[in-house]
C-alpha cells in the first residue's frame, strides 16, 4: 500500500523499536543495530510499513538514550554510522521505511555544548545555548522559581562556577542530566536544521519528535500552583510556561520546509501531550508536522462511550486541518495494554504503579488487548505498534529494585518505579539465554515464563497474538477499505458496542459489554479476536472484522 506513495504515512502501520531491548547481536546484554538487522525480515513478515527506532545516539543512558551527547553519531553500544547506513539500506530493500527519534528539547549534560557552558562565564555565548539563571535570595541560594521536573523534584540545578564558587542555576524539565536548550537562540535552531539534514541525507524517512510541545518557554512566568498531592504531575493551567506554547509552531514550519525539500518528502510525527485535541490539531496543520500520536485515545479506559468520544473528537479536529489520526495503544513510556486493560477499572494509559492498581488479570488483559488491536487497526489513519505488543507482553511489575534504571525511580525518592517494566528485553525463543534476546543475559531481568510469550512459541500457532497481528496487518495492507478516510457508526447494537462501516464493504464490531451480541448482516467473517459463540454472536471483550459485499 505504501511503497511508492509520498503520503505513505497517512495509512501506515509503524513498529516502534526500543533498540536496547529488541535484539542483542553482539552478546553484551543490550540490543543493538546488529541484532535489529537480523530481525528485519521478521518485521517485514509481520506486515508493518516502517520502523521507528528510539534514540541510538551516543548517550550516558541516564534516561534511556533521551539524554543525547552527540546528535550525529551512533552510541558504540549499539553500533556505528556504517552499520546504521547498512540497516537503512537493508530496510528499504525490504520495503520498510525508517523513522528515527530526535530529542530537541534538551541535550545530555555530557554534550560538548553543555561542557563548554559549564566552563564559560555567566552571560557567555556558550551559556546562551541553554537556560541559565541567577538564583534568588542571599547569594542566589534559592532556585529562580518553584517549577518542578516531570521526573520529580525541582526543575533547577545549581552549578559550581569554574573558580569553585556557587554559581547559576540551569533549567531541566526532565532529569538533572538533561539540561534544556534555549530555542530562542538562533544557534540552537540552526544546529537542529543541520541535524535533520544529516540524517535525511543518509536516507532516513522521517523523525518522531520527542517532547514536541516543550521547546519554547516563557521564563518570565511566576511560580506555579502545584497540587501538593501530586507533585510529579504538570499543573493543568492555561498559558503554561514551558508546555504547548505558540512559538513551537514557527519552529516546525521551518522544519517542514527542510522535509519537503527532499524527494520523497520526509515525515515528522509529534509526541505532544497536549489537551484538548483542538490544541493537538495545531501541530499538524498542512505547513507544520504530518502527524501526532493520539494520546487521548491511549489514555481512554476500556469503556465504549469513552473510546467512541475519543475517536470522534480526534477524527473531527484532525480532519478539520487535513491530518490523519495516528492511533497508539502502547509505547516505551506507558504501561502495556495487557496490564492496563486487565484491571477492574480498565485504567487508561498513564497510570503506573499505584498501590491500588498493581494487581491485574492477565487473561482478561490479553483478551481485551486482542480486541483493542482489531479496533485500533481498523480505524482510519495511521497506527503504531510497540515492540512486544504483537506478542501480548504484559508490564513487568516486580523488577528487583536494584535493577531499576529509570530516573523517575531516584527522583521520586523511590516512590515511583518508572517505565522499566515496559522495556524488558523481548523473548524470541521459549528457552535459552535471555529467551533468545542475546547470548549472555539482558540488561533488565526477564521474568520467569517470559519464553511462553516468545516469538518461537507463537509463530505459526493458530489463534496466537502474533498470528492475530500478522493476519490483521495483512488485511490492513490489502483491503481497499483501509485507505478510506471516513467511517460510519452503527448505533443499533447497544451502548456497550462500537460498530462502524468503512467502504467498500468493511465492518468492525467491538463488544465491550458483559453479554454476547448479535452481529449485523454480513457475508463473511474476515477476522475475529476470539471465536464467535455457537450461535454466531460476538462474545464480551472481543472484536470482529466483517465483509458485507
Amino acid at each position: 500500500m505504501t511503497e511508492s506513495r509520498s503520503d505513505w504515512w497517512r495509512h501506515a502501520t509503524i513498529y516502534q523499536v526500543y533498540i536496547r531491548s529488541f535484539s542483542d547481536g553482539n552478546g553484551d546484554g543490550e540490543g543493538d543495530i546488529a541484532g535489529l538487522r537480523t530481525k528485519l525480515t521478521y518485521l517485514r513478515d509481520l506486515g508493518v510499513d516502517a520502523i521507528w527506532i528510539n534514540p541510538w545516539y551516543p548517550s550516558p543512558l541516564n534516561d534511556g538514550g533521551y539524554d543525547v551527547a552527540n546528535y550525529r553519531d551512533i552510541d558504540p553500544r549499539f553500533g556505528d554510522l556504517a552499520q546504521a547506513k547498512e540497516l537503512i539500506s537493508e530496510a528499504h530493500e525490504l520495503g520498510l521505511k525508517v523513522v528515527l527519534d530526535i530529542v530537541p528539547n534538551h541535550s545530555s549534560s555530557e554534550h560538548e555544548w553543555f561542557k563548554a557552558a559549564l566552563a564559560a562565564a555567566p552571560g557567555s555565548p556558550e551559556r546562551a545555548r541553554y537556560i541559565f539563571r541567577d538564583g534568588k535570595g542571599p547569594g542566589g541560594d534559592l532556585p529562580p522559581n518553584n517549577w518542578r521536573s516531570v521526573f520529580g523534584g525541582p526543575a533547577w540545578e545549581r552549578i559550581t562556577e569554574p573558580d569553585g564558587s556557587p554559581g547559576q542555576w540551569y533549567f531541566h524539565i526532565f532529569d538533572v542530566s538533561q539540561p534544556d536548550l534555549d530555542w530562542s537562540n538562533p544557534e540552537v535552531r540552526d544546529e537542529f536544521l543541520d541535524v535533520l539534514r544529516f540524517w535525511f541525507d543518509m536516507g532516513v524517512d522521517g523523525f518522531r519528535i520527542d517532547v514536541a510541545h516543550g521547546m519554547v518557554k516563557d521564563m518570565t512566568k511566576p511560580d506555579l500552583p502545584y497540587d501538593e498531592s501530586n507533585l510529579l504531575a504538570s499543573p493543568k493551567i492555561a498559558d503554561h510556561p514551558f508546555f504547548d506554547r505558540d512559538g513551537v509552531h514557527e519552529i516546525y514550519r521551518g522544519w517542514r520546509e527542510i522535509a519537503d525539500a527532499y524527494d520523497p518528502a520526509r515525515l515528522f510525527v509529534a509526541e505532544a501531550w497536549v489537551e484538548p485535541p483542538e490544541r493537538l490539531a495545531r501541530y499538524v496543520r498542512d505547513d507544520e508536522l504530518h502527524s501526532a500520536f493520539n494520546f487521548d485515545y491511549l489514555k481512554a479506559p476500556w469503556f465504549a462511550a469513552e473510546l467512541r468520544e475519543s475517536i470522534e473528537q480526534s477524527m473531527s479536529v484532525l480532519g478539520a486541518v487535513g491530518a490523519p489520526a495516528t492511533w497508539v495503544l502502547e509505547n516505551h513510556d506507558v504501561e502495556r495494554v495487557v496490564t492496563r486493560y486487565g484491571r477492574p477499572d480498565s485504567t487508561g494509559g498513564t497510570v503506573r504503579d499505584r498501590p491500588d492498581v498493581r494487581e491485574f488479570d492477565r487473561q482478561l488483559g490479553v483478551r481485551r488487548a486482542r480486541a483493542a488491536a482489531l479496533l485500533m487497526l481498523s480505524l482510519p489513519g495511521g497506527a503504531y505498534v510497540y515492540q512486544g505488543q504483537e506478542l501480548g507482553l504484559h508490564e513487568v511489575l516486580d523488577l528487583p529494585e536494584e535493577s531499576l534504571q529509570d530516573p523517575v525511580w531516584e527522583r521520586s525518592s523511590h516512590t515511583e518505579r518508572g517505565r522499566d517494566g515496559c522495556r524488558v528485553p523481548l523473548p524470541w525463543t521459549v528457552d535459552g539465554p535471555s529467551f533468545g534476546f542475546g547470548a549472555n543475559g539482558s540488561w533488565l531481568p526477564q521474568p520467569d515464563g517470559w519464553g511462553e510469550q516468545a516469538v518461537q512459541a507463537q509463530d505459526g500457532v493458530a489463534g496466537s497474538m502474533l498470528e492475530l497481528y500478522r493476519s490483521a496487518l495483512a488485511i490492513r495492507r490489502e483491503n481497499p477499505a483501509f485507505v478510506s478516510t471516513t467511517m460510519t457508526w452503527d448505533d443499533g447494537l447497544g451502548p456497550d458496542v462500537l460498530a462502524f462501516h468503512r467502504e467498500p464493504g468493511f465492518v468492525c464490531v467491538a463488544n465491550l459489554g458483559t453479554e454476547p451480541v448479535a452481529l449485523p448482516e454480513h457475508r463473511e467473517v474476515i477476522l475475529a479476536s476470539v471465536p464467535l459463540t455457537d450461535d454466531g454472536r460476538l462474545p464480551t471483550d472481543a472484536a470482529v472484522w466483517l465483509r458485507t459485499v
